[in-house]
């Protein structure tokens, strides 16, 4: 049966399917008037997806916007790292790519920067949002707090600050009073304005929690001190988030919850790490990951590639074997010989023919490897997916690489994401 393709390089198509995933990523879990909901709750605060690619903003609260200066249309999809500045203070980035991590509350004070280049301090507070069913962890919710007001000695002690020879420019910052709407502005060289308060912290936000960071000559810098009525409102505002999260998931039968549930029934899918996840969504592959110490094999980390390959959401794929994939007309001798390498632990390379969920066949050059951890265990296994329906594999070129090549490389790309995070060789 041929099928239409869609056109190589389509950038548009590309599009629309992220708007897609990003659209999905509340409608899927929630209820249709969640998104009323969240707009009744007046704090500043961004709701972000770790499975979709860059770990991008799915919802921005009114209170966010104006905070920031940004419009609905520039945040959505987008990474929070377009808030860092010029004065990003490293190690505040890495506690909360470390919370990322390992799943975890944190709450930091940070120096943020509006759409108009104005820093502001603020609160930060982070909180996982996970699945009941499986216990993944499927949004984050940031909350964001600008603090209400400096200590005296911190203001007056930098409003007279004068500019030493070697500062290299002369700044003006604007902070703004929560309570008064009034705005402080003094002017102070960035270097000598750190030296009190910190001027170079990183913005607010999920940041990216995988890229590579060389942590040598980082040096402790001073931070602005939230007071503790800041603190309980952003305890305040999460609580509230989390809770209209719930009650809007309970009515799909997809619930959430604020902590990683206990019962001991959860045992279909051992959910993957959020920052393994993230790695993850960087390639640009159709393919899935298993974890074969689970019973049935279940996937339990799905590209996005290999959803619009198949047609299923994510929900759907995930804690299932991949055999859903097989259909009437697919040949068991092929079905024996993955299964085979997987008792032998060994590669293997099929062409199969799978089935999308609309029914509609496909020929899938299918390539499965074991992924080793540290101590050279199985951790996982990968199936890298390609649609070759009625192409030859001396056709089927891009930029030079063979079908087999381009998985080969996806797999070495799985591998090197799996062993490069904390944890995995405890399989």
């Amino acid at each position: 049966m041929g099928l239409e393709r869609p056109v190589k390089g389509s950038n548009m198509c590309s599009h629309l399917n992220s708007r897609q995933l990003i659209e999905e990523s509340l409608n899927t879990r929630y209820t249709d008037d969640i998104r009323e909901a969240l707009g009744q709750i007046h704090f500043n605060f961004v709701i972000t997806d770790p499975c979709l690619l860059d770990h991008p903003i799915v919802y921005a609260s009114e209170g966010f916007l104006k905070m920031s200066g940004y419009s609905t249309e520039e945040v959505i999809g987008r990474n929070v790292r377009f808030l860092q500045g010029t004065d990003t203070d490293r190690r505040t980035i890495l506690k909360i790519r470390e919370a990322i991590r390992e799943e975890k509350p944190c709450q930091v004070s940070i120096l943020n920067y509006k759409r108009s280049g104005t820093a502001f301090w603020n609160l930060f507070h982070l909180a996982p949002v996970f699945s009941e069913e499986d216990g993944r962890v499927i949004h984050f919710v940031g909350v964001q707090t600008p603090i209400s007001k400096f200590s005296r000695s911190s203001v007056s002690n930098n409003v007279s600050c004068s500019r030493p020879n070697n500062c290299p420019a002369f700044v003006e910052n604007s902070f703004f009073n929560h309570h008064t709407s009034s705005v402080i502005s003094f002017g102070s060289c960035r270097r000598e304005l750190s030296r009190n308060f910190s001027a170079d912290l990183g913005h607010n936000g999920l940041y990216n929690s995988l890229e590579e960071e060389d942590n040598a000559g980082l040096e402790e810098e001073p931070t602005c001190e939230a007071k503790e009525s800041d603190k309980q409102k952003a305890i305040a505002a999460v609580t509230r988030i989390l809770f209209e999260l719930t009650q809007f998931s309970k009515h799909t039968g997809k619930t959430v919850l604020d902590k990683r549930s206990n019962s001991a029934d959860l045992v279909r899918v051992a959910p993957i790490s959020s920052s393994l996840s993230i790695a993850l969504n960087r390639i640009h592959q159709s393919f899935v990951l298993a974890d074969p110490h689970l019973p049935d094999m279940p996937i339990v980390h799905a590209s996005n590639m290999f959803l619009q390959l198949t047609g299923y959401s994510r929900d759907e794929v995930l804690g299932r074997n991949c055999r859903f994939l097989q259909g009437r007309d697919t040949d068991n001798a092929a079905v024996a010989q993955i299964r085979q390498s997987i008792v032998a632990e060994q590669c293997c390379t099929v062409r199969i023919l799978n089935y999308r969920k609309d029914n509609i066949s496909f020929w899938n050059l299918l390539h499965t490897a074991p992924i080793r951890n540290a101590s050279g265990k199985v951790a996982f296994y990968v199936g890298v997916h390609l649609d070759v329906t009625g192409i030859d594999e001396e056709e089927h070129q891009d930029k030079g690489l063979s079908p087999h090549m381009k998985q080969l490389g996806a797999v070495g790309a799985v591998r090197v994401a799996v062993r490069g995070l904390h944890g995995v060789d405890s399989r």
